[in-house]
C-alpha cells in the first residue's frame, strides 16, 4: 500500500489522490481522515496505473463529488465545473455514509 491509501500508487497518483481528499475536506467540511477512508473504501485493491492514469482526465473535484454524494434521481452528480453543474440542485443530493470509524479504511495513527 502507499502511504495512507489502501491502493498501490506511484508518486504522481499519490499526489492526485491527496488532491481528491483535500477537495472533499474543502467542499464538504469533513476531516482529512474521513476523506481518506472514503477513498480507501472505493479504491481498495484497485489497479491504478502510474501518473497520469486515465482517471486524471477528470478533476479531483469530479471524483470528490462521486465519493461523497449519491447521484440525483436522473443519475447526475456535480462535476465541480460551474457551467456543467448549472441547474443541478445540490440540496437534493444524498450523502453517502462514511465507512465505519475504526474500520480498515481509516488511516492509522
Amino acid at each position: 500500500m502507499t502511504e495512507e491509501f489502501a491502493v498501490h500508487l506511484d508518486g504522481g497518483m499519490l499526489e492526485y489522490f491527496r488532491d481528491i481528499a483535500h477537495e472533499m475536506v474543502a467542499r464538504f467540511g469533513i476531516s482529512y481522515a474521513e476523506a481518506i477512508a472514503r477513498i480507501n473504501e472505493r479504491y481498495e485493491g484497485a489497479e491504478i496505473s502510474p501518473y497520469p492514469d486515465l482517471m486524471c482526465h477528470e478533476s479531483a473535484a469530479f471524483w470528490a463529488f462521486g465519493l461523497y454524494y449519491f447521484p440525483d434521481a436522473s443519475g447526475r452528480l456535480p462535476s465541480g465545473d460551474e457551467d456543467d453543474d448549472e441547474g443541478l440542485d445540490m440540496s437534493t443530493l444524498r450523502v453517502r455514509p462514511a465507512p465505519p470509524g475504526g474500520s480498515r479504511f481509516w488511516p492509522r495513527g
